[in-house]
């Protein structure tokens, strides 16, 4: 595997944002369309692709204390940063949350959920006294695919699909990803270091303070009351959990995203920045654990859909599981064992929509990594005669993948048509 391709791969999928994602592609087509429209904004028409609109609705705002998808498309139109990408809600302020409120309040914000082919999917018109702009961004949070002004066409690409098929780089397995981690120059991957350093100050913010349900916070609590022991495995799950805390609590803080989802960046980064600093290592060999991380859970999330009826930080942890054991032992057989042994643990957790217990879900898989990598230490390895594991770790994978996108295709509807029925959430 050429070593450039997996250097692409990572530049393409670890990238900051701020605020959940789903919530994110809603305020940066509204960002961008403002930018176009050229006049204060009347009114916002428009649907999006229902798992967008699952991971979208629930979700804590950055700097709103509320959720709700009108609200997000309402942010981004009165203070998005249109030039920011993911981190469109960066630069917004107390005034542009105020007037974001009163158009929700007011009704001018009407976004339905429209069932589509494509799982990232936002189309989006912005009214002004004289003009109108309708954009549509799909097959990326950010990928705009059309826009137009006055019914002027601007932009008109075909559809990006974000369907694994449609991935332009090459895909690559768990061996390419080892073999790149343990060869590659420092110089070319020293960038991931910014990923330590984006996640750790969220993690360090959600240690600071109450966000969400406060699951990091509640298990620094046992150990001070004795209920649980100040170790490794707790100190993972603590700093990862704080960070997602944080990050769905509303944070203003950007988190290093995996694939387009910053709690699968946090996962692939935090539990292996806290054995990095529990051995000591220094910048490289966290850098190419983490490299190698990152890699582990864009090969695995590659085969599947970006949204689906599968928690993703399950595989964005089975990333750390690999990172984790590369820093023990350097050794691609116990990195193939405790991915496999994750598979065997924790491949049935749902996703229902980004939200607060997303936390919890972080906290499940960060414990279910480092488990995994013990056993495989003890070589310890889930094997052919247990349900879907394989003797070959690639083959594992795929009967994983091979769940997500066809039986769970069901599940995920019937998680879409249970989210619909409840009552509407706007705060």
């Amino acid at each position: 595997m050429d070593p450039q391709v997996l250097i692409q791969w990572l530049k393409r999928e670890v990238s900051p944002a701020l605020g959940c994602t789903e919530p994110v592609a809603i305020a940066f087509a509204a960002a961008v369309a403002v930018q176009h429209l050229g006049e204060p904004v009347t009114g916002i028409t428009g649907n999006v692709s229902e798992n967008l609109y699952k991971n979208a609705m629930g979700v804590t705002i950055p700097g709103t204390g509320s959720c709700g998808v009108a609200l997000a498309a309402a942010v981004g139109a009165s203070g998005g940063d249109p030039t920011a990408g993911l981190e469109v809600f960066r630069n917004v302020k107390p005034e542009h949350v105020t007037q974001a409120r009163l158009m929700v309040n007011d009704g001018l914000v009407t976004i339905e959920q429209k069932a589509t082919g494509e799982f990232l999917h936002v189309d989006l018109t912005l009214k002004g006294k004289n003009n109108q702009c309708r954009i549509v961004v799909n097959g990326g949070h950010t990928n705009i695919a059309y826009l137009s002004v006055n019914d002027r066409v601007e932009i008109n690409r075909p559809p990006r699909s974000s369907c694994r098929e449609e991935n332009e780089l090459p895909a690559f397995t768990l061996l390419d990803a080892f073999e790149f981690a343990n060869s590659v120059d420092f110089d070319d991957i020293a960038f991931m270091l910014d990923a330590a350093k984006i996640n750790g100050a969220l993690s360090a913010e959600g240690r600071r303070a109450r966000y969400g349900l406060n699951v990091g916070g509640t298990l620094r609590d046992a150990i001070s009351q004795g209920l649980m022991q100040d170790d490794l495995l707790n100190r993972i799950v603590i700093n990862t959990t704080s960070a997602s805390d944080a990050r769905m609590g509303g944070a203003t803080l950007p988190a290093m995203t995996n694939f387009g989802s910053g709690n699968q960046g946090i996962t692939a980064t935090m539990p292996v920045v806290t054995v990095a600093e529990h051995l000591q290592v220094g910048d490289e060999e966290l850098a190419r654990s983490l490299a190698l991380s990152h890699l582990v859970a864009i090969s695995i999330h590659a085969r599947y859909t970006r949204l689906s009826a599968l928690c993703a930080v399950t595989t964005a942890a089975m990333g750390a599981a690999a990172g984790m054991s590369w820093l023990f032992s350097k050794d691609f057989g116990g990195l193939e064992c405790a991915v496999s042994n994750m598979i065997g643990d924790i491949s049935g957790i749902i996703c229902d929509g980004a939200s607060n217990t997303c936390a919890m879900k972080v906290s499940t898989a960060a414990t279910s990594a480092f488990r995994s990598v013990l056993l495989a230490g003890q070589n310890i390895r889930a094997g052919s005669a247990d349900g879907i594991v394989c003797e070959d770790v690639e083959d594992t994978i795929n009967n994983l993948c091979r769940l997500v996108t066809q039986p769970m295709k069901h599940t995920d509807k019937a998680i879409i048509q249970i989210m619909r029925e409840k009552p509407l959430r706007t705060s």
